[in-house]
């Protein structure tokens, strides 16, 4: 089956879901406001840039996870999901995901937001399997840590080739949909590159590559 692969955050949605949930726990106090939410404006400008050093923003983001049980975490999700990345689902990802759902080809989700906040938005969209960075729970407690590859920048490639060798799934006329810089050695890699509203960086490779460029909002 072909592949069709998809980044999250500014492609099937039109925020970043990864930073939004840290707003989401600002504003429900369950994060500490003067502590986290300018760290989290920070990091958030580093990946946009293509600077982020993502070892640290993890130790960052996962910090959180471990400081409430699952039960908590859980239901805080459940909410965050509905009220607030239904209302900013991209109004042509639907479309796009059935187009290709349609020809018979495997969707998957690749984001680098690691996996407590995508998995639900994929379960939302339909999507079968996301390869995102996996935090470690133990006990049924998050730890702080994660498994693997962290899924950003080349460690998106090298997740897929991990999961490509334990599947039988190719790459063969595979696609891949990304708004950002960050996504260019993996669109680089499949045979269908194809940017969605991308970022200026990725733009100016688009128009200089002959990629196309659409807008799904």
């Amino acid at each position: 089956m072909t592949l069709a692969i998809f980044d999250l955050d500014h492609t099937l949605i039109t925020g970043d879901s990864d930073y939004l949930w840290g707003e989401y726990m600002v504003e429900n106090n369950i994060v500490n406001e003067q502590e986290f939410r300018s760290r989290n404006e920070i990091y958030y400008q580093d990946y946009q840039q293509g600077t982020l050093n993502n070892e640290q923003y993890l130790e960052f983001a996962l910090k959180p996870l471990t400081q409430h049980s699952i039960e908590e975490l859980y239901a805080w999700r459940a909410d965050y999901v509905e009220t607030w990345i239904k209302p900013i689902i991209a109004p042509g990802a639907r479309e796009l995901l059935d187009n290709h759902r349609n020809q018979n080809h495997e969707l998957l989700i690749i984001s680098a937001t690691h996996l407590f906040v995508t998995a639900p938005i994929a379960q939302l969209l339909g999507v079968p399997t996301v390869l995102s960075t996996e935090p470690e729970i133990i006990d049924n407690r998050y730890t702080g840590r994660y498994l693997g590859t962290p899924t950003y920048q080349q460690g998106k490639v090298t997740a897929l080739h991990e999961w490509l060798a334990k599947s039988v799934q190719r790459m063969d006329g595979s696609y891949f949909y990304s708004d950002s810089i960050n996504d260019l050695a993996l669109l680089e890699k499949v045979d269908h590159p194809i940017t969605v509203h991308p970022d200026e960086q990725l733009e100016a490779i688009a128009e200089e590559r002959g990629w196309p460029i659409i807008n799904l909002h």
